[in-house]
């Protein structure tokens, strides 16, 4: 019979309350959300803790705490939430449904300059147009990363702009440069949700971030897109039917030009 594995230490009274405070919110709330604390300064932490007074709390604990007080809990989905836990987290418990947490978060985010090392967001693009910077390295360091500069009254100028990283890239550190020079601020820095359990439905959701900014950009673009593909299928509403009405018009003085300028009789039309 196989002996049992003696712990070197007891537990400390301490992790052992923690334990139990976890497991016991987990039970009290309909949201256990996880989120990364990466990179979070202490006095934004605070912060966006305060903004969540009476609508979350916040526990910080160790992996092996976390996992210890799920583990007590026979919720069967539940269980999952340990297979997303990571070092730096925080367990935020709340009674909004998860995605209505998620966009609490997002909305306590604060943009932040771009390290050398860290992962691009998104496409980080410079547009074309004056900048504050006076001539000097700053010439060289822009063009590195494929901006076309030029002097304009004393001032650098950003005649042909240019995507300097791509989403998922990492950035490097004369691209880090470049951004904070020019007032970039690509990063995000807040909580970062990672998954949350919702104990209603029983589910976790790991595909829990919320970008308001990106999704309302998309759905602009989703609006322009649809207009011309209406116009292209030849499917009137009233958002087309103008883009038609001219159309037929042109096409009609068009017609008429090649005809010597005899006016178009349509079939039915009488004449006085």
């Amino acid at each position: 019979m196989a002996e049992k594995v003696q712990r070197g230490k007891p537990i400390p009274e301490e992790k052992k309350n923690l334990v139990v405070e976890i497991a016991k919110k987990i039970k009290e709330s309909r949201t256990v959300l996880l989120a990364s604390t990466k990179g979070l300064p202490a006095s934004q932490f605070q912060k966006i803790k305060k903004s969540l007074r009476g609508k979350a709390e916040i526990i910080v604990a160790k992996k092996s705490i976390i996992v210890r007080a799920i583990s007590t809990i026979e919720k069967g989905a539940l269980q999952n939430l340990k297979k997303e836990i990571a070092a730096d987290v925080a367990l935020i418990f709340s009674k909004m449904e998860a995605f209505e947490l998620a966009s609490v978060l997002a909305e306590n985010q604060s943009s932040a300059k771009a390290k050398a090392g860290d992962a691009a967001p998104h496409d980080i693009e410079v547009e074309p147009g004056p900048t504050e910077l006076i001539p000097g390295p700053a010439i060289s360091e822009l063009g590195s990363v494929g901006l076309k500069i030029a002097v304009e009254n004393g001032k650098l100028s950003i005649k042909q702009g240019a995507t300097i990283v791509k989403e998922g890239e990492i950035i490097k550190a004369n691209v880090a440069s470049v951004m904070g020079k020019l007032n970039i601020f690509p990063m995000k820095v807040g909580f970062i949700p990672l998954a949350a359990y919702d104990s209603e439905s029983d589910v976790v959701y790991t595909e829990i971030k919320i970008d308001k900014e990106g999704t309302l950009l998309e759905l602009k673009d989703a609006v322009g897109k649809a207009l011309g593909f209406a116009i292209n299928l030849g499917y009137t509403v009233k958002e087309t039917v103008k883009y038609f009405i001219s159309k037929a018009g042109a096409e009609e003085k068009a017609l008429e030009n090649r005809l010597g300028g005899k006016k178009i009789e349509v079939e039915g039309e009488k004449n006085e």
